[in-house]
């Protein structure tokens, strides 16, 4: 797993609210949801909480890549896109249960693999 760059993990910690996490279906047409339960796992991977997931859920299985959008207190957007890993069990679910509100029902753990990283229209990884 490679690091998030510096500047996109400084970022990541300053972010203000939800992020906004947009997969496809097998024809192409995005689904976008707000996320509140994300989580950066090891610096690496963005995992994000199945609580309420529906159409998202039948995207991820058909195989969707995915973004996800997200603000800094100060107002500077962050785009990361990739290939995404649904897990029910294992290192990443157990990390997304360590931090998950109880209230949710946590069905499993998304992950975002990273391939692309923009801020704006400026190229980090």
């Amino acid at each position: 797993m490679q690091k998030l760059p510096q500047v996109v993990l400084e970022a990541w910690a300053n972010r203000d609210g939800a992020v906004v996490f947009t997969t496809t279906n097998g024809l192409g047409m995005p689904n976008s949801i707000y996320a509140t339960c994300v989580g950066l796992y090891q610096e690496s991977q963005i995992v994000i909480a199945n609580n309420y997931f529906l159409k998202t859920k039948e995207n991820i299985e058909k195989g969707s890549k995915a973004t996800l959008l997200f603000i800094t207190k100060e107002g500077k957007s962050y785009q990361i896109k990739g290939s995404l890993e649904y897990c029910t069990e294992g290192d990443y679910f157990d990390f997304m249960k360590s931090w998950n509100p109880k209230k949710h029902p946590g069905h499993g753990a998304t992950v975002l693999k990273t391939e692309e990283i923009y801020s704006g229209s400026e190229r980090l990884l």
